[in-house]
């Protein structure tokens, strides 16, 4: 193991061109695993959830049981979606995702497991991705399981619901305080009431985004395929992510018990920073793009 890679505490790196090359020394020779969260999307004007300007608006996300148990949640969810779609749907790769993609050609990244839902890895070029949460751009019915793209399902629920189509062409003349991190937008009450949720185009049934909502599980060969790619991987760089959820945390957590090396860039602290041999709080963009720099 490199002598790069101390404790925490004891890391002597205190600028971003230092930190790159502590970043190099420890991922030479070495196949990396990536985690990659919220923050390393921000870049291309999609939200997270636990930024300093997040915070100051607490959200509570749509739960599991909350929407299969309630029409009203759904009308909610949907409604919501609707607005917010266009801005992840026309959402593009930024540095830090085109970064990753070279690391990987390279043959420094073994692969990518994402807490993301916005399909921007995949976009940029990243061959091996494993999206622990799913994607925003699928659409699952609850009973039958036929899947539908977002886009196509877009166009149904603006059939049903064709006055919210001025909000989606004109975005600014939406009744919202903006986009939030899973792809929706905050509406007022009385436009949602309003709102008419199309059913599966098969049976009838409920339709869901195919991702994880809070309080449901990752399905158990997602999980499986994870744990596999950690075991092949010699270490575990974690990107943009405050590790808060513990279906990310875990990763990390048994990575630090095998003794991988932990490698964090994340803008504030993380649950992980204790596991760390390595924790830079810099700016993803800037950081990988050096990275990849120096490395390809």
């Amino acid at each position: 193991m490199s002598d790069i890679l101390l404790p925490l505490h004891q890391s002597p790196y205190l600028d971003a061109a230092e930190g790159v090359r502590a970043l190099q020394n420890a991922l030479v020779r070495r196949r990396t695993l990536v985690l990659s969260g919220a923050g390393l999307s921000t870049d291309s004007g999609i939200p997270d959830y636990r930024s300093p300007e997040r915070l100051k608006v607490p959200r509570k996300p749509m739960r599991y049981q909350m929407f299969v148990g309630s029409e009203a949640a759904r009308k909610r969810y949907w409604a919501r979606s609707v607005v917010g779609w266009p801005h992840i749907a026309t959402a593009q790769p930024n540095d830090g995702h085109r970064a990753v993609a070279a690391l990987e050609k390279r043959g420094v990244v073994s692969g990518v497991l994402t807490q993301n839902v916005d399909g921007l890895h995949q976009q940029a070029g990243t061959e091996e991705v494993l999206e622990l949460h799913g994607r925003l751009r699928s659409v699952i019915c609850l009973r039958c399981t036929q899947t539908e793209k977002r886009e196509r399902l877009q166009r149904r629920l603006l059939y049903c619901n064709p006055h919210f189509e001025r909000f989606v062409d004109t975005p600014s003349e939406a009744p919202t305080i903006g986009v939030a991190p899973d792809g929706d937008a905050d509406l007022p009450q009385e436009l949602i009431d309003s709102f008419e949720v199309p059913a599966c185009l098969r049976c009838g049934g409920v339709l869901k985004p195919d991702v994880v909502f809070f309080g449901e599980n990752v399905p158990k060969a997602r999980v499986e395929r994870a744990w596999q790619l950690l075991d092949e991987a010699d270490a575990l760089l974690v990107l943009g992510s405050s590790l808060t959820v513990f279906s990310g945390y875990r990763f990390v957590a048994k990575a630090a018990q095998t003794a991988k090396p932990v490698l964090i860039i994340n803008q504030g602290a993380t649950r992980g920073d204790k596991d760390a041999s390595l924790k830079l709080d810099a700016p993803l963009g800037d950081t990988l793009s050096a990275l990849a720099e120096v490395l390809t």
